[in-house]
């Protein structure tokens, strides 16, 4: 029986991405300099901060004029009342305002801290917003990179999100490309003959969270290459991730 095995490798020495920049360029780049060799079925995870830097998804908050209801909830809390108007225009639905904590779920479904807006990383008075489609973005940067590498491969574009039941912070996937996101294991039984009923693995975010451990925003690695996982190709899309209203016991 051979012994399963992965490895997750950072990609260095990639440069402070601009709006317009070719993401799969830089990324190849990169690799190319740092000796790594980008082989067929690696999964290339993606922080989302420099798809969103390339997409032009950056906004200045001096061209911000904030609502009655920003000024108000960001005075009781100590917040810059611009960067609250903009979390709550990239908000569908607001979740929770209480303690100074912005939950809210966005355009493309997520229930995240801040509709995903992020000062970090990015410079003083700006802010970040998540890309438009991740999907397409992981497509453009699958296709490109496997046009220039001549190989087959998959795209996970991720973010940090915290969770409701325990404390921290995980990468997770935002968008896919060339893997299925969820492994469906009912049907199957387990090492003692029982039918598995409800196992549903959410591999995307698994693999997302694996990289985290090498993409340091500290060291400036924004690209992880996995190496070694077995997982199914095709069509798919992030939003499979999203859990659909009429199953949310939370909503």
């Amino acid at each position: 029986m051979n012994t399963p095995a992965i490895q997750v490798i950072g990609v260095p020495r990639m440069p402070e991405v601009q709006e317009g920049d070719d993401v799969a360029s830089l990324i190849a780049e990169a690799a190319r300099k740092a000796g790594i060799e980008i082989v067929d079925r690696d999964v290339l995870v993606v922080a989302q901060k420099i798809v969103s830097k390339a997409e032009g998804r950056i906004v200045s908050l001096d061209s911000i004029e904030p609502s009655s209801r920003a000024r108000e909830w960001a005075s009781a809390y100590d917040k810059d009342a611009r960067l609250v108007e903009v979390v709550l225009r990239e908000s569908k639905r607001i979740v929770r305002m209480e303690r100074g904590v912005l939950i809210s779920e966005t355009e493309h479904g997520f229930v995240c801290a801040n509709a995903g807006v992020d000062t970090s990383n990015v410079a003083e008075g700006t802010v970040t917003l998540l890309p438009k489609d991740p999907d397409a973005s992981a497509q453009r940067v699958r296709a490109a990179l496997e046009d220039a590498f001549g190989v087959r491969l998959a795209v996970i574009v991720s973010d940090t999100f915290g969770r409701p039941w325990r404390e921290g912070l995980v990468n997770v996937a935002l968008g896919v490309s060339g893997i299925a996101p969820l492994i469906d294991y009912r049907g199957q039984e387990d090492s003692h003959g029982r039918p598995l009923k409800v196992t549903v693995i959410a591999i995307a975010d698994e693999l997302a969270s694996a990289a985290e451990l090498v993409m340091k925003k500290s060291v400036g690695i924004p690209v992880a290459i996995i190496r070694g996982f077995s997982y199914e190709s095709g069509h798919a899309s992030g939003k499979e991730l999203i859990r659909m209203p009429e199953l949310d016991l939370f909503r």
